[in-house]
């Protein structure tokens, strides 16, 4: 499957739930963005891809199980439900294995491992910090202490500066 075939696959399985179909796909652009403009090689760009729209696989078991979706309960539901929902795909299991990590780590900013994982919370924070209005002072604290590509630092700026001043 390629990374058109796994995201129909994912709308899929968000079951018309369409605020996580929308946050996904907003997700995944700007992943995909930043992964081209930071140059990232084929499988790097598509472990990324994947994961992007994969990251909040969790969500509706989270919903029911938990009450809601707090990342501690993403990040440990969402393994092993990675695993399952990619394992009918052409995805290699050393893919399949890194796309589970960045899943049960995306709300993980400590001791970020590869340019994807990096990517990956980046491209997460921009749409969650408009999605969940989070202020100025929050967002650049975030900034200051997550971002690290030269294009999510610029998206970050093109998106918000107007509103830091």
């Amino acid at each position: 499957m390629n990374v058109a075939e796994i995201f129909e696959k994912m709308i899929n399985y968000s079951d018309h739930n369409l605020h996580d179909i929308a946050h996904l796909t907003k997700v995944w652009a700007y992943a995909k963005t930043i992964g081209e403009l930071e140059q990232v090689d084929e499988n790097t760009q598509f472990i990324l891809e994947v994961a992007a729209i994969v990251h909040d696989i969790a969500c509706p078991l989270c919903r029911e199980k938990y009450g809601n979706t707090a990342g501690t309960y993403q990040e440990k539901e969402g393994m092993p439900l990675t695993y399952e929902f990619l394992q009918d795909t052409d995805c290699s299991e050393q893919q399949i294995q890194r796309i589970a990590y960045l899943v049960g780590h995306h709300h993980t900013f400590t001791h970020i491992n590869g340019l994807d994982y990096q990517i990956l919370v980046e491209a997460d924070f921009l749409v969650n910090a408009d999605e969940s209005h989070y202020d100025v002072k929050t967002r650049n604290a975030f900034y200051q202490k997550v971002f690290r590509t030269k294009a999510g630092k610029q998206l970050f700026k093109d998106m918000y500066e107007s509103e830091n001043q």
